[in-house]
């Protein structure tokens, strides 16, 4: 080959191999950041771990949720609902205003986390690659959120298709035959479309408490169900007739007098439509139950148009070690040295017609010792709109802690906190009330809404939970254990 010819090759190669090198690399070379195709976004890898940490404690067989959301085969069908649930921020249910308070139990999602769950959606839902998913959330087995050390099978209950099912009160002997601690309570409806609420508390044995019958007041109301007065109040009667029925039978039995078993708070733990459970060992906290204690159940059932069969279970975490604080809810063990007095005419509460934004009466609670404060909790029906806590302390300064501007029936939520309130300061609770055609869950915006215990009836509840070093007094004795 002569010299012009290599030459002329050397040349031709160098050409075409700038060629190349220019071009093949073009397309794999760094865009500007505004420029440079987002990573796909896909089910198992980014999807998946917002689901487990927020979604699925509800979101999974035998819970409220209306679907599942453990495997992708479970949620791709119910992909645009979920982009639009958080795009809203319907979903997690968080009603508490950011602006206020500090709550360590806020379930809202963050902004980055709104928008994976929206780009996986608008890129078609893929499930990727099934091996990039993380390992699945060992769920306790039953239906429980927490798995329990100990369980209590309520008798089975049947609820009317139609009519009114008043609050009732049923005793059992408490499950525990030493002296125990308490550290979670998990409330387990066996229907929960009819269970209004469920609520308990433990009180020492009395011999006129009879076990396994249910016990409530015959409650005069108008021909629309509404709650009539009995001695110019709607608080119902205290004394009157008693109807009662034993676990297990039809029979209903009247009597004039009082319940045995309506003496004792019932309020200690509740289940409410949202409301899970109540666990106190990440504060290092229990409820301490004396050896023989009774449990008092208060029941509140909703016919819905289908007779049904409900049946609850309650289930325990315990300790025999005492822990550093004991819990005691508002109105204190059993009712006795509480720790706040509230102060609220519940009983006044009427509501207009066609009232959009009607305050109720305003709650005050007087803090008659030094405590920490751990949850809210409060409660109203189906026209609550917006719930405000705000704390006076001593020195007349004030802090709003809680504001929820959009109270939901069907999420009634605890807020967990902690906050440190001195003796002598005081807390105002405002509920304001939707009566209003704009109010899509008002059974009837032109009647007038009283005070009353069923869902199309009002109230205002200012629930509170509060922490004590266990060596406190309660219930007139020392909780050194």
């Amino acid at each position: 080959m002569t010299k012009t010819l290599i030459m002329a090759v050397s040349l031709v190669l160098l050409t075409t191999g700038a060629a190349v090198r220019t071009t093949a690399p073009a397309s794999a070379q760094a865009l500007p950041a505004g420029q440079r195709a987002a990573p796909p976004v896909t089910f198992h890898k980014d999807v998946l771990p917002l689901l487990q940490k927020n979604c699925q404690s509800c979101h999974r067989p035998g819970q409220i949720g209306p679907f599942s959301m453990l495997t992708y085969k479970d949620a791709r069908p119910w992909a645009k609902a979920m982009k639009q649930a958080v795009i809203t921020r319907a979903m997690p249910p968080w009603f508490a205003d950011p602006g206020y308070g500090h709550f360590n139990n806020d379930r809202s999602l963050k902004q980055a986390d709104i928008d994976t769950i929206v780009a996986w959606v608008d890129q078609g839902a893929p499930e990727g690659d099934a091996h990039a998913a993380p390992p699945p959330i060992a769920w306790p087995e039953g239906g429980w959120q927490i798995a329990p050390d100990v369980s209590v099978d309520l008798p089975p209950y049947p609820v009317p298709a139609r009519g009114i099912v008043e609050w009732e009160r049923v005793a059992f002997p408490a499950p525990f035959k030493e002296d125990t601690w308490v550290t979670s309570v998990e409330i387990l409806p066996g229907v929960p479309a009819v269970v209004h609420h469920m609520c308990f508390g433990f009180q020492k044995h009395k011999e006129t408490t009879p076990y396994n019958e249910y016990q409530w007041m015959e409650v005069p109301r108008d021909e629309n169900g509404n709650m009539q007065k009995v001695d110019g109040t709607t608080t119902g009667p205290l004394n009157g007739v008693v109807l009662s029925r034993t676990a297990g039978s039809t029979e209903v039995k009247r009597r004039i007098g009082r319940p045995e078993v309506f003496d004792e708070g019932t309020n200690e733990f509740c289940y409410l439509p949202g409301l899970p459970y109540e666990d106190y060992r990440p504060v290092h906290a229990g409820v301490f139950v004396p050896a023989g204690s009774d449990m008092i159940v208060s029941l509140h059932y909703t016919a819905t148009g289908l007779a049904v069969t409900d049946k609850s279970r309650i289930g325990f975490t315990v300790t025999k070690t005492p822990p550093a604080k004991t819990f005691v809810p508002q109105d204190g063990a059993e009712g006795d040295n509480p720790p706040v007095a509230r102060k609220q005419a519940n009983a006044s509460l009427a509501i207009p017609p066609y009232a959009n934004d009607f305050p109720g009466p305003m709650a005050e609670v007087a803090f008659l010792k030094d405590v920490e404060l751990v949850w809210f909790r409060p409660h109203a029906h189906v026209r609550g709109k917006t719930v405000r806590y705000t704390l006076v302390y001593p020195d007349g300064r004030e802090e709003t802690l809680l504001y929820v501007p959009r109270y939901n029936f069907n999420w009634q939520l605890t807020y967990r906190t902690s906050v440190k309130i001195p003796k002598g300061a005081k807390m105002r609770v405002q509920f304001t009330y939707d009566n209003s055609t704009a109010n899509k869950y008002n059974p009837d915006p032109g009647r007038w809404v009283r005070y009353g215990g069923q869902s199309w009836e009002e109230m205002g509840t200012p629930n509170m939970g509060f922490l004590i070093d266990r060596g406190a007094d309660v219930n007139g004795v020392l909780l050194e254990r």
